[in-house]
């Protein structure tokens, strides 16, 4: 069987962290499985839908290195949505319901209050054409239902969570399309999934009631249900639900507002919720030959930004000059393979870059401090453990410690009262430089 994926995110907004997980664990299984990984832009929500969205999934998708083997927009595909309408009615399995949405809900609150679950009624069905008239005439528009073939208990195998089972009498007739003519996801999304012969439909374990339902609108189309993958939900590191500045922080502004490496993203999101250690990659190859569903937990997946953090130092610590030097500026190969080591974020490399060459504007004061500091720089050259034998002379001599004994040399060696740890910048700085600016000289 030739694998065949979809993502299809809604350009009604940027991707996030939930929506990313949802293409990688796709794009990871299809390439494993030499399969067709396809995105599927679902706009058919027109009045949120913008082309300025659907460009930032693309960039956001292509930035991650999870490029896509054929692309379709709904939109285009109205055509197939109106001819699968009319075969459900021809067939019985679609029926028009004129309830207001506060009819409905007073509906709701009846049989909540009745001990009874809130299942739609089906009063649709038993309408009248006089009543079907009286609705028109009062210039209502009809919703239309998917009438479910009862009873019935849908199962499946599924790859991440196992055997389940629904039974569709506890569940309302799924409405397919709105009042005013447009379509819920459902349908296109199914009368797409045929099409298109997608084999494997994988994301969140919030959508396992909806794969239910949708079973039965494959089978009354002709359609022959993909194998389904529900995957465990994202929650905060506390094991709270994500909050919008978690869950919804975007792709684009971990790239452009924090300047994350991709990697860090896929490194973290490919293993969230699994058996496998959550490592810092600088490729997806190794994502890829790693995949498995059986290591996916049936448990919450636990999300914590600060991981971001630091699997992207991680990354850049390891990561070869080749691989950044068009995104670096005034950095040599040389320079990066001793700094790397010393940063979280690739744009610390150009502060570090600015802080060692220089020039900088020492800033003294207190002279005899600065002249003490200089007579006791160590001997030799200047290592990575000479920061703190350095400050220990200095507060030996001096008595100076804590905030008074550390900021007076980095304002004098940096211009600067924060920035990156002495005890790496040191050697970087070098002798001469270090030096030059206890003089308090532009160096």
């Amino acid at each position: 069987m030739s694998v065949k994926v979809r993502f299809a995110p809604s350009p009604t907004g940027l991707l996030h962290v939930g929506n990313v997980r949802t293409a990688l664990v796709n794009w990871l299984f299809c390439r494993q499985q030499g399969g067709e990984f396809i995105l599927r832009l679902d706009d058919t929500d027109t009045a949120r839908s913008t082309a300025e969205y659907a460009e930032a999934i693309e960039k956001d998708l292509t930035w991650l290195g999870l490029d896509w083997d054929k692309k379709a927009r709904q939109s285009d595909r109205v055509a197939s949505y109106n001819a699968a309408v009319e075969k459900l009615k021809a067939d019985g399995r679609l029926y028009a319901c004129y309830e207001t949405a506060q009819e409905l809900d007073l509906k709701r609150k009846i049989q909540l209050g009745q001990g009874k679950p809130p299942v739609y009624d089906r009063s649709g069905l038993n309408l009248t054409e006089e009543q079907i008239k009286a609705n028109i005439d009062e210039g209502r528009q009809p919703h239309w239902r998917f009438k479910l073939d009862l009873p019935a208990r849908v199962e499946w195998t599924d790859l991440v969570k196992g055997p389940l089972s629904y039974d569709l009498s506890a569940l309302s007739d799924p409405i397919l399309i709105r009042g005013d003519g447009s379509f819920l996801y459902t349908l296109p999304s199914v009368v797409d999934d045929i099409e298109f012969g997608i084999t494997h439909i994988m994301r969140g374990e919030d959508h396992a009631t909806n794969s239910a339902v949708q079973t039965q609108i494959f089978e009354a189309l002709g359609g022959k249900t993909p194998e389904y993958a529900h995957f465990s939900l994202l929650v905060g590191a506390g094991g709270e639900g994500l909050s919008k500045r978690l869950g919804t922080a975007s792709i684009q502004s971990y790239r452009e507002e924090d300047g994350l490496e991709a990697m860090s993203i896929n490194s973290l999101l490919a293993r969230l919720g699994s058996s496998e250690p959550i490592e810092p990659f600088t490729s997806l190859n190794p994502l890829i030959e790693s995949f498995d569903f059986k290591k996916y937990s049936r448990s919450t997946a636990k999300f914590d930004p600060k991981d971001l953090e630091i699997l992207n130092a991680k990354i850049l610590h390891q990561t070869d000059y080749a691989q950044v030097a068009d995104r670096l500026i005034g950095v040599d190969e040389a320079f990066w393979s001793v700094a790397r080591n010393n940063i979280n974020k690739l744009g610390d490399i150009n502060a570090l870059n600015n802080i060692v060459k220089g020039p900088i504007e020492p800033v003294i004061e207190d002279k005899d401090f600065a002249e003490k500091a200089a007579s006791l720089l160590p001997d030799g050259e200047i290592e990575a453990g000479s920061w703190k034998e350095w400050t220990g002379l200095i507060k030996q001599e001096t008595g100076a410690k804590g905030k008074a004994l550390f900021m007076p040399l980095r304002k004098a060696l940096t211009g600067l009262e924060h920035g990156p740890e002495m005890g790496p910048l040191l050697p970087l700085i070098g002798r001469e430089k270090i030096l030059t600016r206890l003089r308090g000289e532009k160096a």
